[in-house]
């Protein structure tokens, strides 16, 4: 089984060597006389060349057979400059079938004809894939240079239980049952988040771990039940100190990883300036299409979702397409209104310009001259330029509708824009989201999020306008991570907790470990979490989450490979203490 190279290493300086390689059968041609074998490991491919008194072994090779080659470089006659190896070749002068393999479900290279199903059944094949094993060599090279980076820093990594007792963390838990203690369970955490704050009172003052985190929830192209989470959190550390801190790692990130040196620091902008500018609080800068208000502009219209959305003191805000008003299809527009309808609006309205007295549109005749002449000014129209739109009573419904236009547009329009690392920070969020129709308030981030302390008044007045030190990171239109200063005086975290609900007894019911540590000198402290698989993804222009994760689950949290989750036996069942109701 010895090896002397490994398959991406030869090179025309080893012309001449005698040399064994091993790996697994990529492809094979006979060519008559001649066969040609491209054998891959994990380094790469090396063209094997098989003259005729190889031919009683080389008859029975197939795809996929695993060999030994004992042979001698030579110079390719026919380069491919798409391989490292594209120079070279090696003449075998022995070859051993190692092991033998059946016909693969499933072709065996970059561009396969699997469906993602079976891919994932057969991850062990689809793994083989060069361009599958790439992203899982960048996803270590990402975690090697995390690793690097914070120890360099003197943190220190900790690992935190699995097995934990479930707080409100915001999704649902994975709830394991105990066998010893009867009708009792654990849950898998969200998140370290307890546990980090507690690792800061413990006086450990820099931690981090590359933690195992679950959450039952609906699945995306970006999410999965288990994944990875970088987490990191400091005591006596100022919320510039955090960031000046996550950009350098991420500057090192992509040093070490892509070979890029980031422009530092990263641009800031508030909550209410992208919800404003860009629709969304993950925004993607990369291109234009920005949102501009007209809700002052358009106060005296009278078309039914303007009027509606002005007199109850909402927002109407527009998109301006320049040259595209002949472009956008009627259909296409219906599918935009759609969009803009699953954002709980009732959909949008446009204006195509066509000139001074030429507009065309779904609420055009209701346009005062006053508000062309306005609309005209405020956009700088030319003909052909087209101008969408959405009111509603909400602000927060408008930005979120119009921001999902804006992205639709922005990928059919300006896809050349979609290029390069986009790095910025969102700041100053709301402290809490308040429901008007129930007069509840919910955690914007989680409970432990310190607000400013000038709107420490405000807790008692009008929680809605407390801002909190709470930070984003966005890169290219995806949320990396969260992170915040957290609350460490204990009236403070407990005026919190009422204001989201929780009574007394539920305070110490969910949190009383936790709050009792408060009352120990805890030093403040502060953090932030990213998701390891995005950031891979992302940095290996990857479409899904799963290509970066060695075996991961489907849309429907089914692993099609071990084909988890799966049934239990009853025997072991009644060992936890667990019978099923309406069992088929």
């Amino acid at each position: 089984m010895n090896r002397s190279h490994n398959n991406g290493e030869l090179r025309t300086s080893d012309i001449g060597k005698q040399v064994i390689l091993v790996g697994w059968v990529a492809r094979k041609r006979n060519l008559g006389g001649l066969v040609f074998i491209d054998l891959r490991d994990r380094y790469g491919i090396t063209q094997i060349v098989c003259r005729s008194e190889l031919d009683s072994i080389t008859t029975g090779i197939r795809n996929e057979y695993i060999l030994q080659v004992e042979g001698q470089v030579a110079p390719r006659e026919s380069m491919n400059p798409n391989l490292k190896t594209g120079e070279i070749e090696v003449i075998a002068s022995a070859i051993q079938i190692i092991n033998v393999s059946e016909t693969p479900p499933m072709i065996i290279a970059d561009e396969t004809d699997a469906l993602e199903d079976l891919r994932m059944k057969y991850r062990y094949l689809d793994l083989r894939r060069p361009i599958m094993q790439q992203k899982l060599i960048e996803r270590h090279k990402i975690v090697r240079s995390v690793r690097n980076y914070l120890e360099e820093r003197d943190f220190v990594e900790v690992e935190t239980p699995i097995l934990t007792r479930q707080t409100p963390e915001g999704a649902r838990d994975y709830l394991v049952p105990s066998r010893v203690n009867e009708g009792k369970f654990y849950a898998l955490p969200q998140s370290p988040q307890l546990f980090k704050q507690l690792l800061m009172v413990s006086g450990l003052e820099r931690y981090y771990q590359i933690a195992r985190c679950f959450r039952d929830e609906d699945l995306r192209s970006d999410r999965q039940p288990d994944f990875t989470q970088i987490d990191i959190e400091t005591s006596f550390f100022s919320e510039e100190d955090i960031y000046s801190l996550v950009e350098g790692l991420f500057a090192t990130i992509l040093k070490d990883v892509k070979d890029i040196n980031l422009s530092l620091p990263f641009p800031r902008y508030s909550y209410h300036e992208v919800m404003n500018r860009f629709g969304s609080d993950k925004p993607d800068t990369r291109f234009g299409y920005e949102l501009a208000d007209v809700s002052n502009l358009l106060c005296h219209n009278s078309f039914p979702l303007i009027a509606d959305a002005i007199t109850k003191e909402g927002s109407v805000k527009a998109i301006h397409l320049p040259g595209k008003a002949k472009e956008l299809s009627r259909k296409e527009l219906d599918t935009l209104n759609e969009l803009a309808k699953k954002h709980r609006t009732k959909g949008l309205f446009f204006a195509r310009f066509f000139g001074q007295d030429e507009w065309e549109g779904s609420f055009t005749k209701y346009l005062s001259d006053a508000d062309k002449t306005g609309l005209m000014e405020q956009f700088q129209l030319v003909p052909n330029d087209l101008l969408i739109f959405v009111a509603d009573p909400i602000w927060e419904r408008v930005c979120n509708a119009l921001g999902a236009i804006r992205l639709v547009l922005g990928k059919k329009y300006e896809s050349s824009s979609f290029t390069g690392y986009d790095f910025l920070w969102v700041v100053d969020f709301p402290l809490f989201e308040h429901d008007p129709e129930m007069n509840t308030y919910s955690s914007t981030h989680h409970p432990f999020t310190r607000p400013y302390d000038e709107d420490l008044p405000l807790l008692d007045t009008n929680p809605a306008l407390v801002r909190a030190h709470h930070y984003d990171l966005v890169l290219n239109g995806s949320e990396l991570g969260s992170g915040s200063l957290r609350i460490y005086d204990q009236q403070v975290q407990r005026k919190v907790f009422e204001i989201i609900g929780l009574s007394q007894e539920e305070i110490e019911h969910k949190f009383g470990f936790f709050i009792n540590a408060f009352r120990y000198g805890t030093p403040p402290h502060g953090g932030v979490a990213f998701g390891l698989d995005r950031i891979a993804m992302i940095l290996t222009n990857s479409e899904s989450i799963r290509d970066v994760i060695a075996f991961p689950k489907n849309a429907s949290a089914v692993c099609p490979l071990t084909e988890a989750p799966s049934n239990i036996d009853d025997k072991l069942l009644a060992e936890l203490h667990i019978s099923l109701r309406n069992q088929k």
